[in-house]
């Protein structure tokens, strides 16, 4: 089986994790400072605050940006459910805009959607590409939003210049399977010094010092342990990138043409995909359904995903859930209907590739 990803640690990450065990400094300290630094540095930011997961980055972004109960943040209706979540544990409530042909919030409708209680803006950059960020940038800037990038998927991908988590208030996932691992992780970015000061103090129960409590905060600390595991990432997370494009170029060239499969937009002039995913839709031209291709790949020894299966708010939870406003978001539930993302993972050799190329073409042809 040809996984959808594959996670490999190399020995010196084992170093530092065994150096971390035998220091017996587990909780946050050294190492998490380190990551920090070097997670800055790859963005271009003045300061990158670890947390323990992508959703706490969220919460503890809005929560320091003063947003509560009464106001509201416009975000993208196809994306994980953490970004939903993160809105709703920061008492705000959701408001939703569809997407565009590159899955991604579509700017055009963002100023219908504003009402005098929206404080903030939301783009997901889902898969590893950048949402458009200069017309979201306009909108936000014309109405007085903040700008919380949910850049979960997108370590290290530009724009026009900018990396991911630098336009806005920048909120990464450090998760097992994401480009830049720490297990489970987070990091919130920022150029803003008192805001990245508020953030610290809240993921670490409000404390400046010991006992010195400011306000009332959380325990968000991201462990030495985890940090360990992210830091040699953080210097070959161009590289990693840059295999996973490779990849994406390969499987491009090789599924072009096939009936009923839409490969993913080509990046724009100054945008940059680290394709988190490589993702396809199965049409409704298509000889199989979505459901049918994703049955039959790994019976043929390809793995693949759904990511996502339904709209964000299309569950029984979210449906009646007062902090939830929905919209009609056609261009999303036709997504989720067709997505199925293939292998692009950087431990892929070039016969992996063929092998996967070959499959889904005979699988389309089936």
């Amino acid at each position: 089986m040809i996984p959808i990803t594959a996670v490999k640690l190399d020995p010196a990450t084992e170093d530092l994790v065994l150096d971390v065990v035998r220091s017996g400094m587990l909780a946050q300290g050294e190492y998490v400072a380190q990551l920090e630094e070097a997670f800055a540095a790859v963005h271009g930011v003045s300061h990158a605050i670890a947390v323990n997961n992508g959703t706490t980055a969220l919460v503890v972004a809005l929560e320091a940006l003063g947003l509560g109960p009464g106001d509201e943040v416009i975000t993208t209706p196809f994306t994980f459910v953490a970004t939903l979540n993160a809105i709703l544990e920061a008492g705000a409530t959701a408001r939703f805009v569809d997407i565009g042909s590159d899955f991604n919030i579509d700017p055009a409708l963002l100023a219908d959607a504003i009402t005098p209680a929206t404080k903030a803006i939301m783009p997901v950059h889902l898969y590893g590409y950048m949402a458009d960020m200069d017309p979201i940038v306009e909108v936000a800037q014309a109405n007085d939003l903040a700008i919380v990038e949910d850049a979960a998927q997108a370590v290290a991908a530009d724009y026009k210049g900018a990396r991911a988590g630098s336009i806005g208030v920048g909120c990464f996932s450090l998760y097992a399977t994401k480009n830049v691992s720490t297990g489970e992780g987070g990091m919130v970015t920022t150029n803003d010094d008192d805001l990245a000061d508020r953030i610290r103090l809240l993921r670490n129960q409000g404390m400046r010092a010991r006992y010195q409590y400011e306000v009332a905060g959380h325990n968000y600390r991201l462990t030495n342990l985890a940090a360990a595991i992210g830091i040699p990432q953080m210097a070959t997370i161009n590289t990693v990138n840059e295999a996973r494009q490779k990849n994406a170029a390969a499987l491009r060239a090789g599924l072009a043409g096939i009936t009923g499969l839409e490969l993913p937009v080509e990046p724009e002039a100054g945008r940059t995909h680290v394709y988190h995913q490589f993702t396809i839709r199965i049409t409704e031209d298509s000889p199989i359904s979505r459901d049918e291709f994703v049955e039959t790949l790994p019976t043929r020894g390809v793995g693949c995903g759904i990511y996502y299966p339904k709209v964000v708010f299309d569950y029984d939870c979210y449906r009646e859930h007062p902090g939830v406003v929905i919209s009609d978001v056609p261009n999303a539930f036709k997504a989720a209907s067709e997505v199925v993302s293939i292998p692009v993972h950087p431990h892929l050799s070039e016969s992996d590739l063929d092998e996967i190329v070959s499959t889904i073409a005979s699988v389309m042809s089936s």
